[in-house]
């Protein structure tokens, strides 16, 4: 079976979103959120919930209707990367990202931007990547202008940032090297966040990275947590920690009690940092799993609860989002395919569009979880004992 890497994925997923400008929904599929949706349950508890979207999606009137019942908020999945805006020096291409902010504002979505610098050489255009700064000033005004020219083009509808996104080495648990920190070192990161700061003062700005219970993460763990530490202490303004909550390392019945203790005292001490957590990109990534998609559904919905469970009896988690609804259009589909050929089910609804076991399990772990006091300063709230 041929295997697609990432990033042959992603520009697959882009080059289908070339399409018209979204407008309001129909009558007939633009409906409420309803008592029992996954956004009007976690409202109840003062949490955000929504998804990934890509601009191609607003056309599928089955999907928006699954969006609009479900989610209060939605984030991009590639349509805000700089890949997409600014693949070229004398290309800006804001076409794909507006599609989703103005499908946002047409149905009263709140949106995430997600991310302003993945600092990372792969997901860097190669001009970005071959750029030769002569000094840090020179590097600093590159990154200037992009923040400045996206994050003022997006301000203020977006509520939150990405900042940053994967710049920990997982192998080594160090900074990644790019273009940009030859010429300015770890000190990058920081001028990342002072500009977004000044580029969309009202926005709550996060780290995001994919660190995981998982084994194997031990050295990504330390590094995002040093990376943290060094941001707050050096007055960075750094609000929030988003947490992928991808599992593509371990099968989901491998998050067992010892897993789960060192997983809580990562996500504690984050909290301990005073940053809020936020939960980016929810799946489950079933490719070494049994092909029966009834036993595959069993198993990952009782990961999904547990995994959910520990994250919300956090109050300082104040927001989940799904990296897709439906199964058919994740990227795990490309990314890890099954050697059998059998569909993957990595969502929360199927290629059916009809809700899975995993969606009622995020249901009664929002149901369970306390309801967010903004006044309260209790971040360790529901932290583990002992």
């Amino acid at each position: 079976m041929t295997r697609w890497s990432r990033r042959e994925y992603l520009t697959y997923s882009l080059g289908t979103a070339a399409m018209a400008g979204a407008g309001a929904l129909s009558p007939a599929f633009a409906a409420s959120n309803e008592a029992s949706s996954l956004a009007a349950i976690a409202a109840e508890k003062g949490i955000r919930f929504g998804t990934a979207m890509a601009a191609y999606q607003v056309n599928d009137p089955k999907y928006v209707e699954i969006v609009l019942n479900e989610c209060n908020t939605i984030v991009a999945e590639n349509e805000h990367k700089w890949y997409t805006i600014h693949p070229q020096p004398d290309v800006w291409n804001f076409a794909p990202g507006d599609t989703l902010v103005n499908f946002a504002k047409a149905n009263n979505l709140m949106m995430r931007g997600h991310t302003l610098i993945w600092h990372h050489p792969q997901w860097f255009p190669d001009w970005v990547n071959n750029k030769q700064f002569s000094n840090a000033a020179e590097a600093e005004a590159m990154l200037d202008d992009y923040i400045d020219r996206v994050a003022t083009h997006y301000s203020p509808y977006l509520y939150s940032w990405d900042v940053v996104n994967e710049t920990i080495d997982p192998e080594t648990g160090e900074l990644r090297e790019t273009s940009f920190s030859r010429a300015m070192g770890p000190e990058v990161i920081d001028y990342c966040f002072h500009r977004a700061r000044e580029y969309a003062p009202n926005a709550t700005l996060a780290y995001n990275d994919y660190m995981s219970w998982e084994s194997g993460h031990e050295k990504h763990r330390t590094g995002v947590l040093k990376l943290l530490e060094r941001l707050v202490a050096n007055g960075a303004p750094i609000q929030a920690l988003g947490i992928q909550s991808h599992s593509n390392d371990n099968n989901p019945d491998e998050f067992t009690a010892d897993k789960q203790r060192t997983w809580r005292a990562f996500v504690e001490e984050a909290i301990g940092m005073g940053l809020e957590i936020y939960i980016t990109e929810f799946d489950v990534n079933d490719t070494e799993m049994d092909p029966d998609p009834a036993v595959r559904d069993e198993i990952m919905a009782a990961y999904t609860k547990d995994y959910f469970d520990l994250m919300l009896s956090y109050e300082a988690t104040k927001e989940i989002l799904i990296w897709g609804m439906v199964d058919k259009y994740s990227w795990l589909q490309g990314f890890k395919p099954r050697e059998d050929g059998v569909a993957k089910r990595p969502t929360l609804y199927d290629a059916d569009y009809k809700a899975k076991a995993m969606r009622d399990a995020v249901g009664q772990s929002l149901k369970a979880a306390p309801v967010r006091d903004p006044g309260k300063a209790d971040p360790l709230r529901g932290k583990s004992e002992g």
